[in-house]
């Protein structure tokens, strides 16, 4: 979707060239605007408590500066029970976006205690208008358009993954 860094070092053809190049020109590359999906992240079982029902989802982990700008952009799909965790290293405000973002997709914010503190449901591809987390967050949550309401996700729902766990 927007946040983190790119798919060069996904299509594994510069690892051998940017180990031995200069630091600045690793960084230049990392920092470059985004042009392409980057590859499957890391995965781990995320479930969502809602009422009675609990919901399970195979999430990656958006971890990194890079992967966070660049998240879900340039996807074509994203399977019906997927998604990705934007982990944040302290709670703070997170703001997304949907740029070179193809599909819609449900922003969910996750509040310090694990519960949802805020969704944004279908948002629009490829808009520049900022999705706000109304306050300081801990993770946000990607997932396919129109899964919150087809579930009945709501506010004040609890997220449980092991990612979080390991969070102070």
């Amino acid at each position: 979707m927007k946040h983190s860094l790119r798919a060069l070092l996904a299509a594994g053809l510069l690892v051998g060239a940017l180990s031995s190049a200069p630091f600045y020109a690793r960084a230049a590359q990392d920092t470059a605007e985004p042009t392409q999906a980057q590859p499957t992240l890391p995965q781990e079982k995320l479930s969502i408590h809602s009422g009675a029902a609990s919901h399970t989802f195979s999430v990656e982990l958006a971890t990194t500066p890079r992967q966070q700008q660049v998240g879900e952009m340039f996807r074509t799909q994203i399977a019906p029970e997927s998604g990705m965790l934007f982990l944040w290293q302290t709670p703070q405000q997170s703001d997304m976006w949907m740029e070179n973002t193809l599909v819609p997709l449900d922003i969910v914010f996750i509040a310090p205690d694990h519960r949802i503190q805020a969704i944004a449901e279908n948002a629009v591809p490829r808009s520049l208008a900022h999705i706000s987390s109304h306050g300081p967050v801990i993770a946000t949550l990607e997932l396919p358009g129109g899964t919150t309401a087809r579930l009945g996700i709501t506010v004040g729902d609890k997220i449980d993954t092991p990612s979080l766990t390991k969070k102070p």
